[in-house]
Protein backbone atom coordinates (compact mmCIF):
# COMPACT_ATOMS: atom_id res chain seq x y z
CA UNK A 1 0.00 0.00 0.00
CA UNK A 2 1.54 3.47 -0.70
CA UNK A 3 0.31 6.82 0.83
CA UNK A 4 0.42 10.32 -1.35
CA UNK A 5 -0.24 13.57 0.62
CA UNK A 6 0.20 16.99 -0.52
CA UNK A 7 0.42 19.72 2.50
CA UNK A 8 -0.96 23.53 1.50
CA UNK A 9 -0.18 26.16 4.30
CA UNK A 10 -3.25 28.36 3.18
CA UNK A 11 -3.45 32.36 3.80
CA UNK A 12 -6.24 33.58 6.48
CA UNK A 13 -9.62 34.76 4.15
CA UNK A 14 -8.97 31.80 1.29
CA UNK A 15 -9.75 28.78 3.36
CA UNK A 16 -13.64 28.51 1.52
CA UNK A 17 -12.32 29.29 -1.93
CA UNK A 18 -9.32 26.44 -1.06
CA UNK A 19 -11.96 23.51 0.07
CA UNK A 20 -15.02 24.58 -2.28
CA UNK A 21 -12.08 23.58 -5.63
CA UNK A 22 -11.49 20.40 -3.59
CA UNK A 23 -15.20 20.00 -3.07
CA UNK A 24 -16.57 20.69 -6.32
CA UNK A 25 -13.51 18.94 -8.67
CA UNK A 26 -14.18 15.93 -10.89
CA UNK A 27 -11.20 13.96 -9.38
CA UNK A 28 -11.78 10.66 -11.57
CA UNK A 29 -10.07 8.70 -8.69
CA UNK A 30 -12.08 5.96 -9.19
CA UNK A 31 -10.98 5.63 -12.79
CA UNK A 32 -7.93 4.48 -11.66
CA UNK A 33 -6.85 0.85 -10.93
CA UNK A 34 -5.43 0.81 -7.20
CA UNK A 35 -6.88 3.66 -6.17
CA UNK A 36 -8.36 2.77 -2.67
CA UNK A 37 -9.59 6.11 -0.81
CA UNK A 38 -8.85 10.08 -0.79
CA UNK A 39 -9.28 12.60 2.38
CA UNK A 40 -8.95 16.21 2.36
CA UNK A 41 -7.85 17.15 6.14
CA UNK A 42 -8.03 20.47 7.61
CA UNK A 43 -5.51 21.20 10.07
CA UNK A 44 -4.58 24.03 12.74
CA UNK A 45 -4.00 27.62 12.23
CA UNK A 46 -0.85 28.68 12.76
CA UNK A 47 -1.41 32.08 12.94
CA UNK A 48 -0.56 33.10 9.42
CA UNK A 49 -2.05 30.48 7.42
CA UNK A 50 -4.37 27.28 8.06
CA UNK A 51 -2.59 23.78 7.46
CA UNK A 52 -4.12 21.34 4.90
CA UNK A 53 -3.49 17.95 3.25
CA UNK A 54 -4.74 15.92 0.82
CA UNK A 55 -3.95 12.20 1.60
CA UNK A 56 -4.40 9.41 -1.27
CA UNK A 57 -4.13 5.78 -0.54
CA UNK A 58 -3.16 3.04 -3.40
CA UNK A 59 -2.45 0.00 -3.86
CA UNK A 60 0.87 0.23 -4.61
CA UNK A 61 3.52 2.73 -5.66
CA UNK A 62 3.04 2.02 -9.09
CA UNK A 63 -0.52 2.88 -9.38
CA UNK A 64 -0.27 6.10 -8.00
CA UNK A 65 2.57 6.53 -10.62
CA UNK A 66 0.37 5.48 -13.10
CA UNK A 67 -2.00 8.00 -11.81
CA UNK A 68 0.90 10.54 -12.28
CA UNK A 69 1.12 9.98 -16.01
CA UNK A 70 -2.69 10.34 -16.50
CA UNK A 71 -4.87 12.06 -19.00
CA UNK A 72 -7.56 12.13 -15.58
CA UNK A 73 -4.49 13.38 -13.31
CA UNK A 74 -4.00 16.11 -16.08
CA UNK A 75 -8.07 16.99 -16.24
CA UNK A 76 -8.16 16.49 -12.38
CA UNK A 77 -5.27 19.61 -12.08
CA UNK A 78 -6.58 21.81 -14.68
CA UNK A 79 -9.38 22.74 -12.41
CA UNK A 80 -6.81 23.82 -9.80
CA UNK A 81 -6.97 27.33 -10.16
CA UNK A 82 -7.58 29.12 -6.68
CA UNK A 83 -7.41 33.22 -6.35
CA UNK A 84 -4.02 35.13 -5.91
CA UNK A 85 -2.80 34.81 -2.86
CA UNK A 86 -4.44 31.98 -1.52
CA UNK A 87 -1.46 29.84 -0.90
CA UNK A 88 1.63 30.68 1.76
CA UNK A 89 4.21 28.64 -0.32
CA UNK A 90 4.12 25.91 -2.48
CA UNK A 91 2.55 22.45 -1.74
CA UNK A 92 5.18 19.56 -0.48
CA UNK A 93 4.54 16.54 -1.30
CA UNK A 94 5.44 12.97 0.88
CA UNK A 95 4.86 9.60 -0.33
CA UNK A 96 4.95 6.87 1.60
CA UNK A 97 5.02 2.83 1.51
CA UNK A 98 2.78 1.44 4.37
CA UNK A 99 5.01 -1.10 6.29
CA UNK A 100 2.37 -1.85 9.29
CA UNK A 101 -1.25 -1.30 9.18
CA UNK A 102 -3.43 -1.64 12.59
CA UNK A 103 -6.89 -2.38 12.27
CA UNK A 104 -10.07 -2.27 15.03
CA UNK A 105 -10.78 -5.73 13.56
CA UNK A 106 -7.25 -6.76 14.07
CA UNK A 107 -6.72 -7.41 10.40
Amino acid sequence: MYIAMNRFRINHGFEADFERLWRERESHLSELNGFIAFHLLKGADDGECTLYASHTIWSSHADFAAWTQSEQFRSAHAQAKTPKGTYAGHPVFEGFEVLLEERKDAS
